[in-house]
């Protein structure tokens, strides 16, 4: 009788461990991906970007994968090179850009012959409607904005090949598995980055009292580095897995142009597309000014110096609370005994409401917006299960639509009604921000299991790539768009936390009507045609 042969995939431990360098790579990059964001009023004061600038930076990072079509060439490498090889090169990528926005933003900038050159150089027209706010550059940029785009550019090449290369690594190594927790573990990590980077950039920016933006940007490239080693980690024991199996590396179909026209001549696909531009397009570009907003709208009481609440531990202290509030949260759609479940979930509220008062006692925006993602880490895998087992996705879809529009116009009217009222407002923008997040979890959680009901089993992996590529068109003009319609509705000079940002919010609003409207058709579409959006996946 033959004996088994065990693999490091059969074990549960060395799967999971797998998954954790994977998915730590990711948290790292998301960290940098939004490192600027919560100090974009230290960009303006330290560095002279208005915010024009600051969203043509933050809208950089896609360019090259939408203009330069780099996302499908990213696809083409994953296909012929393997999980293993892209993995390393992702994290290279990431972490040569990450080095270049460093630079841009260091003192060691200052008065140097590249700065002369990005100064008298790329100052393309940007006053073109629309096309304008596509190009990372323009006249009247910064030389250090148009110098951490380039970096930036470069890192969102690294950053969307990971994104890919870690949902093939994960399916590699847990297929016939636990598949979608691991999925959902991932991308619950992955969001508790954005978490991490709203606390500890402004941290590090105002470490020692002085305020040093460019020690934000290098404890992100630290973070670069951190995800290169999981990246270079994984390579061994993903080789070691193949040496033991004696397979070659499981790829990808690759991205074939001729799908296209199966894909865009679908109803379905295009509705779908469309939602998910839109929707994103009011979330993502909105966490780059999300700080910003509060701090302008809001009435914030700093903590007096020399107090508690004003020291350095309790950023440390307010951060490990955040983290039970979201391992709890998570692992209690797990428990199986129901007191255990209730227990976990009960003192992830009374965690949450712990952070809440913390972050409010500190009065700084940063660490009121660092409750976004977790209510969304908390049921996403609630949300998921149920369009699994009951469906409603097409409804789940203008749910979150609707969540969404009132979010924003909450921001943009309500919120600034309770200007004088700290404790007022600060409840407004909490419940406001964890609605918004649950939201987040909505749309995601309906929207990428519909599409294997919309296209052909056999171009899925084409299907999404487009709507990756399509998606990226609105996550790299709307971080620009918010910043030339702040610098048009404000008049030029107005200090950074003195900024009206009603008119960028109601366009975001505009954002979440639309998709509103397109689910809504969708919804009535897939009556017509029987998509089956509203029946549940597993039947």
């Amino acid at each position: 009788m033959t004996e088994t042969v065990k693999t490091l995939r059969d074990s549960a431990a060395m799967r999971w461990i797998a998954l954790l360098l994977l998915a730590l790579a990711m948290f790292c990059s998301y960290i940098f991906m939004d490192i600027l964001s919560p100090i974009k009023d230290f960009m303006q004061t330290e560095r002279g970007w208005d915010s024009a600038a600051f969203g043509r930076m933050q809208g950089a990072e896609v360019f090259l994968n939408v203009y330069v079509f780099f996302l499908i060439f990213a696809g083409i490498i994953l296909d012929k090179m393997g999980v293993r090889f892209t993995a390393v090169l992702s994290g290279a990528v990431m972490l040569i850009g990450g080095i270049i926005k460093y630079y841009a933003v260091s003192d060691a900038f200052i008065g140097t012959g590249t700065e002369a050159w990005f100064t008298n150089h790329l100052n393309w027209n940007g006053e073109l409607p629309v096309i304008g706010a596509i190009l990372p550059f323009a006249a009247g940029m910064p030389a250090s904005a148009k110098l951490a785009a380039c970096g930036f550019m470069l890192f969102g090449c690294g950053c969307e090949m990971a994104g890919i290369t870690v949902s093939r690594g994960i399916v590699k190594w847990f297929k016939g598995r636990e598949t979608a927790l691991a999925m959902g573990s991932e991308m619950a990590l992955a969001r508790l980055g954005v978490a991490t980077c709203m606390i500890f950039s402004p941290y590090f920016a105002k470490l020692g009292g002085e305020i040093h933006v460019d020690n934000s940007v290098k404890f992100g490239v630290v973070l670069l580095c951190i995800a290169l080693i999981m990246f270079i980690t994984y390579f061994f024991m993903d080789k070691k897995l193949d040496s033991q199996t004696g397979e070659a590396e499981e790829k990808d179909d690759p991205f074939k142009i001729s799908d296209l026209g199966k894909i865009f001549s679908s109803l379905g696909f295009w509705l779908v597309a469309l939602l998910c531009v839109l929707y994103y397009s009011a979330i993502f570009p909105f966490q780059k000014y999300a700080v910003n907003m509060l701090q302008c709208n809001l009435t914030l009481n700093p903590a007096v110096p020399g107090t508690y609440w004003a020291g350095e531990s309790v950023t440390i202290v307010q951060y490990i609370i955040m983290l039970v509030v979201a391992v709890c949260a998570f692992a209690s759609n797990f428990s199986k005994k129901k007191g255990l479940k209730f227990g976990l979930m009960g003192l992830a509220v009374v965690a949450l409401v712990v952070y809440c008062y913390m972050g409010y006692m500190r009065g700084t925006a940063e660490t009121i917006f660092a409750v976004f993602p977790l209510l969304a880490v908390a049921i996403t895998p609630i949300l998921g299960n149920y369009v699994d087992h009951k469906g409603k996705a097409a409804s789940m879809l203008m749910l979150g639509s609707i969540l969404l529009v009132i979010c924003h116009l909450t921001f943009a009217f309500i919120l600034p009604a309770f200007k004088g009222n700290a404790v007022g407002g600060t409840i407004v923008a909490y419940v406001t921000i964890l609605v918004l997040g649950a939201s987040f979890s909505l749309v995601p959680a309906a929207l990428w299991p519909s599409v294997p009901k919309l296209v052909d089993e056999k171009i899925i992996g084409s299907a999404y790539a487009a709507i990756f590529w399509i998606q990226n068109i609105g996550l790299g003009l709307f971080p620009a768009l918010i910043g030339i319609v702040l610098n048009k509705t404000n008049e030029a000079g107005t200090a950074a936390h003195e900024l009206d940002y009603t008119m960028a919010l109601v366009m975001l609003a505009a954002l979440g009507i639309a998709a509103l409207l397109i689910s809504i058709y969708l919804r009535a579409v897939d009556k017509k045609k029987g998509y089956g959006l509203e029946e549940p996946n597993i039947k």
